[in-house]
């Protein structure tokens, strides 16, 4: 009976660990996205959403709320760098519910874009397209 009791412990241990490197990994693996959104680097980008989808098992939406290019989300980050490829790309990677949600700040991608004046933007004529 101990002996159960020991390998339990032991295996709630273990797993507890590699969680913890687990997102950690994650987090240097989306590491350098917003750079790579800013540059409309569409096939690097396309790599690292299949790498990580492959590696942990996430896809867009997965991380998509936690990440943050000075403040903003990967959508609005490529709308205001005039990254279309990018922009596109991750307009319909993300689920048409997840895209008409409000973001961090309470307002969706399309409100935002409006009050910026983006509205004229290719991604967001894309963005509409989707919704």
């Amino acid at each position: 009976m101990l002996k159960i009791v020991k390998t339990s412990i032991a295996i709630a241990a273990t797993s507890l660990m590699m969680s913890g490197v687990a997102q950690a990994d994650v987090a240097e693996a989306l590491q350098n996205i917003c750079t790579i959104v800013k540059a409309d680097d569409k096939g690097e980008l396309r790599k690292k959403m299949k790498r990580v989808q492959s590696d942990y098992r996430l896809k867009l939406q997965d991380y998509y709320a936690g990440i943050s290019c000075g403040g903003n989300s990967l959508i609005r980050t490529a709308m205001l760098n005039d990254a279309v490829e990018a922009g596109t790309l991750l307009v319909k990677k993300m689920p048409k519910s997840d895209l008409s949600t409000p973001e961090q700040d309470g307002k969706t991608v399309i409100a935002w874009a409006s009050e910026n004046g983006l509205n004229a933007s290719p991604n967001m004529s894309v963005l509409n397209d989707r919704i």
